[in-house]
């Protein structure tokens, strides 16, 4: 959720951008991939310490982390994971610039939208098939896409829409994301069939943000109740509220096929990663020590995706 880039960054630090000088969104920046999926935090964080959910006992679960490397880059973050282990992040490049990218075992693949000036995956379907992101477009602004195979085809958001992030999507091709209007209010969607249906919490004071969607159609996302940020899980009629215990903000970022979801979540040592398994919540940090821990995306194996750090970040796959 640091905003810094003139890109829009990605998903984590867009957010707190967005509050803070500019937004999850948009600063222009190069470091920023996080940004967008965590914008909100640091204004979130400044507003809501006081909003503290009941702790629960952490569950054993051992975490094993593997640094996600790109040569020549500056900076790495990780978004997402495929059943067969293909991951999508984004990087900054030696030419100060974001640029998607692909990693399948040890083979990089560097994945640039044609009309972007800056490229963000932030998503992949479980089967692999499809890639979900957003690039920034000669004017500055950041805008949707789907790419299957070699074709990029733009996520535009609904009728009204003036900036479109998009981050999940599964099998069937149904894209969850965020899009912002004129009055820079920011509302989740889904894109089903071709049609867009807007999705804001109840309550909401202006931010909804969806960050995943599984083969089910359960989706994930983040909202702000009027100081401290929620999590919502929507099963298409409901919404409800699944907050990390103990924590004092709280960002669900992904959700598989066995219902399972991955989380960023704040609290009054920092910022952590945590999995949620039916009513069990186990937390994980960066084992270095290196400063904050974000958890983004997952498979149905055990796998989970993310970046840690505190200027500059690391990706890195965890087993558990």
């Amino acid at each position: 959720m640091k905003i810094f880039s003139p890109y829009y960054e990605s998903a984590a630090w867009f957010t707190i951008a967005l509050f803070l000088n500019s937004k999850r969104r948009f600063a222009v920046n190069a470091r920023s991939s996080l940004m967008n999926r965590f914008s909100i935090l640091l204004f979130a964080c400044a507003m809501a310490l006081t909003f503290m959910t009941p702790a629960a006992a952490a569950p054993a679960l051992t975490f094993k982390f593997t640094a996600v490397n790109i040569p020549g880059s500056s900076q790495v973050n990780a978004f997402g994971i495929s059943e067969a282990g293909v991951i999508v992040g984004e990087y900054i490049g030696s030419d100060g610039l974001p640029h998607g990218y692909t990693l399948k075992g040890k083979t990089v693949t560097t994945v640039n939208d044609p009309k972007g000036l800056g490229t963000f995956c932030q998503g992949i379907s479980p089967n692999g098939s499809a890639i979900v992101g957003y690039y920034i477009t000669s004017t500055g602004k950041n805008l949707g896409f789907l790419l299957k195979g070699k074709t990029f085809t733009d996520v535009p958001g609904p009728k009204g829409a003036t900036v479109t992030f998009v981050f999940g999507v599964n099998d069937s091709t149904e894209i969850v994301g965020m899009y912002e209007d004129k009055t820079f209010k920011k509302h989740g969607f889904l894109l089903k069939n071709g049609k867009y249906k807007t999705l804001d919490v109840p309550g909401t004071n202006g931010v909804t943000t969806v960050t995943g969607i599984n083969n089910s159609g359960d989706i994930v996302m983040y909202w702000d109740n009027k100081g401290p940020i929620e999590s919502a899980l929507y099963n298409g009629k409901t919404y409800k509220i699944i907050n990390v215990p103990g924590s004092s903000n709280s960002f669900a970022q992904g959700i598989n096929n066995h219902g399972d979801i991955v989380y960023w979540f704040a609290d009054s040592k920092g910022i952590h990663g945590a999995l949620q398994q039916g009513v069990t919540f186990s937390h994980f940090d960066d084992p270095k020590g290196v400063g904050e821990t974000y958890g983004f995306g997952l498979n149905d194996n055990r796998q989970i995706v993310g970046s840690w750090g505190k200027s500059t970040f690391q990706g890195y796959q965890a087993t558990y």
